[in-house]
């Protein structure tokens, strides 16, 4: 059965004036007023080169938009699947909700948290948070819902200039935001507690005290929180701009949630390879690990002891002594033994990073990487992330009266002696708890083909698909493409998929551009819909408000194709087909035993013990032949319009392919004649390139590897490091001149305190002189007294 959201329209918020049941309409969402509207927003013209996403989803039936032009939220309820399996329904008009006080920034991202009752505004100055639910007044049939300002002293301050890089909500919290911002800090806040000082702060030290690297090296650019697996759900990663991936683990928001079954799966892990290894390294990082679960969730240790029977964990704040956490990285690829010189970066990859993705897949974590050229470095882990500190450099901490931790902040540096080389023949049991980051698996780089950019390059935007995360969405200037994954280490190895090696496929599903020679105009907005009944859609949107609904197939993208020795055709593994019918159905009822009885032939069926064989035998063959019968029929019933629609679509497919080939049998004449003018040009091509071959300067000597590796320094330096720099200068400038405000603030006491210090010298100056002269007027009586005192004796001695 469908779900019918139309109840939620009939819900009164508190303190709105709601819509009257018999003025709501339900229409096709890309034919929602909201979208229909002609004019182009007021701010379209500010959006620049900066990515911008004003639609969100809160995963259920509700779609957020910002209107740009009337600095409002509207919240239209979806119906998904309703009536037919494949429409989306929006209700009209919508519902307006209005942010409490005005926002001085320009709107460049929306996203809205795990429980729909928060959403973030992101802009070019600042960041703001919408709560969606509790207090709200009704203003001109809208509803007022407070809004407040984060870290209002750190990047909203006029005088800053700290720009805010990225900020995402935590998977396993809804009032904390991880943001990561210019000055290379990645800072936690906590809605609930404080929202202008940062629960925890990270300062990123990428490069050891002494070492020189290019300045892209030390300039983050992205970040992404992991997922439900092992460690990973503690850590956070990092994009710098030379493509480097760094890593935090562990960061734990104080307070978030998380099953007890995962804490106790990575607490037995590290008791058994940690604390059992051979070296003294692993039983280090393994105890230290140890000891900082049970002290961040104690209740793991209650529960073990006292058989205590939690499904959930709550971490309370904690941070170990006299230690910080380990930055990570770079994270480098697995390699083979003449690979070990190879770089992080690969040779394929143009620009500078510009996104960083991070997917759990099964049993594979999966990192993707998109560069300014047009790019997408596609990689594995290829082992577990393990928490890593640094012992010796510890934390600062901010505590309240009862000497309770409400806020740490550490400097995370990047230790260069636990990096090692790994390759593909090496066993685990030689990296396991030793501290070293998890290497890399490339799996491909897809280019997408993007035009070129002299100044910026491209701004590429990675979602993906939450129905189908092998499938990764890219939004762009040009519009959005779609990548499927088919190899996946880990994952194929487990289902013995034999595809390996095999490539991800790439589909442009929306394109923004009129035209060859017409600007793309890219789009405001984006996100992915999905049901419970495996139907998927993409909603877009541009800036002069077009609307683009587009469903998504999924129940045929990831079939394998295998080809036949000859290469004469490629069908489908019929293994690998979905199951429309159960294979308990289409195994038969179960087979019916026979009641042990004896002398069944002699039994009188009007006798008890006749009766009662009768009744086992009625009893089994319900058990059995009757529920079965039903089961068919159940589930005949409720496949029949799933069944009718594949065959249908199959049917549409044929036809498609028939009027394919007739096409192509009436262009086979043109395509011969084409044919044969290409192979004439072709001629005179190769005819041209011979006479220029002879002229006198065509034989120019090409650039050699190391020319071209300082040209492309040369160009990194041109379009990344300059503006790194430039940021540096800023930054500077910013801390210089707030320390001549507070010279200034302290002017006026220092010179009050000079003056009070010039009255007391004037004063000892006084009475140092009063004393010299008395001591002079004493020294001129002593040195009469003597004078005469040896009168005296001289007088004596000629007497005598």
């Amino acid at each position: 059965m469908r779900f019918n959201f139309e109840f939620e329209e009939k819900k009164t918020d508190q303190g709105s004036s709601s819509t009257p049941k018999n003025e709501v309409e339900w229409v096709p969402l890309k034919a929602h007023p909201v979208f229909t509207a002609a004019a182009v927003p007021a701010h379209g013209s500010n959006f620049g080169p900066a990515p911008t996403n004003l639609l969100a989803w809160d995963g259920a039936s509700r779609l957020y938009f910002w209107d740009s032009e009337q600095l409002c939220l509207h919240r239209i309820s979806l119906r998904l699947g309703d009536p037919e399996p494949t429409s989306v329904l929006a209700a009209s008009p919508s519902k307006v909700l209005r942010p409490d006080v005005e926002l001085g920034f320009v709107l460049h991202k929306i996203s809205i948290n795990r429980s729909g009752s928060a959403l973030l505004l992101f802009g070019s100055d600042a960041l703001s948070v919408m709560y969606l639910y509790g207090r709200g007044s009704s203003k001109d049939d809208a509803i007022i819902c407070r809004t407040v300002s984060v870290g209002s002293q750190i990047y909203s301050n006029g005088s800053s200039v700290i720009r805010v890089l990225q900020v995402l909500w935590h998977p396993y919290s809804d009032t904390h935001l991880g943001i990561l911002s210019s000055d290379s800090v990645f800072r936690i806040f906590d809605l609930s507690s404080n929202i202008i000082q940062p629960e925890q702060e990270y300062y990123l030290q990428p490069l050891e005290p002494g070492r020189q690297r290019n300045a892209t090296s030390i300039c983050a650019v992205d970040f992404s929180f992991g997922g439900d697996h092992l460690w990973d759900r503690f850590s956070v990663f990092i994009l710098f701009s030379d493509g480097s991936v760094y890593t935090l683990c562990p960061v734990v928001p104080f307070g978030s949630v998380y099953k007890w079954e995962s804490i106790m799966e990575i607490y037995s892990d590290a008791h058994t390879f940690g604390l059992k290894s051979a070296y003294p390294v692993a039983v280090s990082n393994s105890n230290l690990a140890i000891s900082w679960l049970e002290a961040t969730f104690p209740d793991l240790t209650n529960q073990t002891s006292e058989g205590m029977d939690l499904s959930t964990l709550r971490a309370r704040p904690f941070a170990l002594f006299d230690a910080s956490l380990s930055l990570q990285g770079p994270l480098r690829k697995v390699c083979h033994e003449a690979e070990e010189g190879l770089s992080i970066r690969g040779a394929e990859c143009e620009g500078r990073a510009v996104s960083l993705l991070y997917n759990i897949v099964s049993k594979d974590s999966i990192l993707v990487t998109a560069w300014s050229g047009g790019q997408l470095q596609i990689d594995a882990l290829a082992d577990e992330i393990q928490p890593v500190w640094n012992v010796g450099s510890p934390s600062r901490l901010r505590v309240d009266f009862h000497d309770h931790i409400v806020g740490l902040a550490m400097i995370c540096e990047s230790n260069q002696s636990n990096h090692s080389t790994v390759k593909l023949d090496q066993s685990l049991e030689n990296t396991v708890w030793l501290g070293h980051p998890p290497p890399l698996l490339r799996l491909a780089i897809v280019d997408l083909a993007l035009p070129t950019k002299a100044e910026s390059g491209s701004t590429i935007t990675m979602f993906f698909d939450p129905l189908m995360p092998e499938r990764i969405y890219c939004l762009h200037d040009g519009g959005i493409d779609s990548v499927v994954l088919h190899f996946l280490p880990f994952t194929s190895q487990i289902s013995d998929k034999n595809e390996v090696g095999r490539t991800p496929s790439v589909h442009p599903i929306l394109s923004t551009c009129q035209g060859e020679t017409s600007s793309p105009s890219p789009l405001c907005g984006f996100v992915s819909l999905s049901d419970s009944f495996g139907y998927s859609w993409i909603v877009g949107v541009t800036i002069s408000r077009e609307c683009v609904v587009l469903e998504m197939k999924t129940w045929n993208l990831l079939l394998p194709i295998h080809v036949d020795n000859e290469n004469k055709c490629t069908e489908l593994n019929e293994t690998e087909m979905p199951d429309i019918i159960s294979k308990e159905l289409l195994s038969g009822p179960k087979v019916v035993l026979m009641p042990q009885t004896s002398n069944l032939g002699s039994v009188a069926a009007d006798s008890i013990e006749g009766r009662s064989t009768l009744h086992q035998y009625f009893k089994l063959f319900h058990e059995n032949y009757v529920e079965y019968a039903h089961k068919v029929y159940f589930e005949l019933k409720h496949h029949g319009l799933h069944l009718k629609r594949i065959i249908d679509n199959q049917h549409a497919r044929l036809g498609e392919a028939h009027d394919k080939i007739l096409k192509v049998e009436e262009k086979q004449l043109t395509l011969e004649e084409k044919l044969v003018h290409a192979m004439h040009q072709h001629n005179l091509l190769e005819e041209r390139l011979n006479r220029l071959r002879n002229l006198p300067g065509a034989h120019k000597k090409p650039l050699s590897r190391a020319e071209r590796d300082f040209k492309s320094e040369l160009d990194q330096f041109r379009g990344v490091e300059l503006d790194a720099l430039h940021s540096s200068i800023s930054a500077l400038t910013a801390r210089l001149r707030k320390h001549t405000q507070s010279l200034k603030g302290n002017a006026s006491e220092q010179r009050k305190m000079i003056s009070g210090r010039k009255n007391v010298q004037d004063t000892q100056v006084s009475l140092l002189k009063s004393s010299l002269e008395k001591l002079s007027l004493v020294n001129s009586e002593n040195s009469e007294k003597v004078k005469l005192v040896e009168s005296v004796l001289k007088g004596r001695e000629s007497g005598s």
